[in-house]
């Protein structure tokens, strides 16, 4: 006779413990403390995605809160200084607020995308958009809270620089021709500094990024989801949506308007061509990626790539190419059974 008494509950499905909740925590935000002061800031997104997908976001959201109150004390600490000036230490409390509100607030907004594994185009441009908000906060909440623009002291700081640049080129007798062209551009420049700030955002993103997508546990994520397709975050995979198109040609309106119209759009219209010139550099990636070259082959390609940059040869053309693969999808052209992934993207 067979005995039924046996009861057969489910497990409980528990989360982890309180202790390594805590483990967890104190871990990452050390690693985000020492990022959001340092060189590393680089990655800090690539921390916030990796401790998303392995811990969740309620351990990440709690991780990047501890993690900037450590590092706003070592900023402040720094500030207190006696041989700290004012302006300097607005500077730096400026740069550790812009870092939070424009990469490590976007890079958790962009975090479902992420676990979505949405497209490298689309998680970048929204993080680029919650960039610019962050970067604007910033602005206005120094203004607000200590009277100092951090905007108007870059500009300052571009000037001068542009002015030391430009004397040192008249005492070594650069032909005036030459040095008008380069105060032209060095005007230019500092009238397009806010999207000059935006593409630092975009390079934190697209490094970390590549980098995440290099992760062990984004692999295990998507062997979990049993994903058949390529990694999304592979530098050759980076395609901008459509749409950005718009903006290009809104940007290249901008000289026929006047006054805030047009400093905006130039700003569009600098920020746009930068990525495009990226969307460029990924599809070159990609053609290398699809020939199979190795390591001399890629580094060989590189080098050229490198010698026509200073000609001002190859960022036309990679534009050029960026732009116009919204039309003809130059990467349709690869091998589809290539899945060779050893090159480092």
């Amino acid at each position: 006779m067979i005995d039924t008494s046996l009861q057969s509950e489910p497990a409980a499905i528990t989360g982890p413990s309180f202790g390594r909740i805590v483990r967890y925590v104190a871990g990452y935000a050390i690693l985000i403390a020492v990022m959001l002061v340092s060189p590393l800031f680089v990655f800090l997104p690539a921390a916030l995605f990796h401790c998303t997908v392995r811990n969740g976001r309620r351990i990440a959201w709690m991780a990047l809160f501890i993690g900037a109150a450590l590092a706003g004390g070592v900023v402040i600490a720094g500030a207190n200084a006696p041989q700290v000036t004012l302006a300097e230490a607005n500077m730096s409390v400026a740069y550790l607020v812009a870092l939070i509100l424009s990469v490590a607030l976007p890079s958790m907004a962009v975090a479902p995308m992420i676990e979505r594994a949405e497209s490298f185009g689309r998680v970048l441009l929204t993080a680029i958009l919650f960039g610019a908000i962050g970067l604007g906060a910033t602005e206005m909440a120094m203004r607000a809270g200590t009277g100092f623009s951090p905007f108007a002291d870059q500009v300052a700081g571009a000037r001068i620089t542009a002015a030391k640049l430009i004397a040192s080129y008249q005492r070594a007798g650069i032909p005036q021709d030459a040095i008008a062209f380069l105060r032209k551009w060095m005007d230019v420049g500092v009238y397009c500094l806010p999207a000059f700030l935006l593409v630092d955002v975009v390079l934190v993103f697209v490094l970390s990024l590549v980098l995440f997508g290099r992760l062990r546990a984004w692999r295990e994520m998507l062997e979990r989801r049993e994903v058949t397709t390529p990694s999304p975050y592979l530098f050759r995979n980076l395609s901008l949506p459509e749409w950005l198109l718009f903006a290009f040609v809104i940007g290249g309106l901008s000289p026929l308007a006047t006054g805030v119209v047009q400093r905006v759009s130039a700003n569009v219209l600098a920020l746009v061509a930068f990525l495009y010139l990226l969307q460029g550099l990924a599809i070159f990636r990609s053609f290398l990626a699809a020939t199979g070259a190795g390591f001399a082959g890629v580094l060989f390609a590189y080098v050229i790539l490198g010698v026509l940059t200073l000609t001002g040869i190859a960022p036309l053309l990679l534009s050029i190419t960026g732009l116009f693969d919204s039309f003809f999808d130059f990467r349709k052209f690869n091998r589809k059974d290539h899945s060779d992934e050893s090159h480092s993207d």
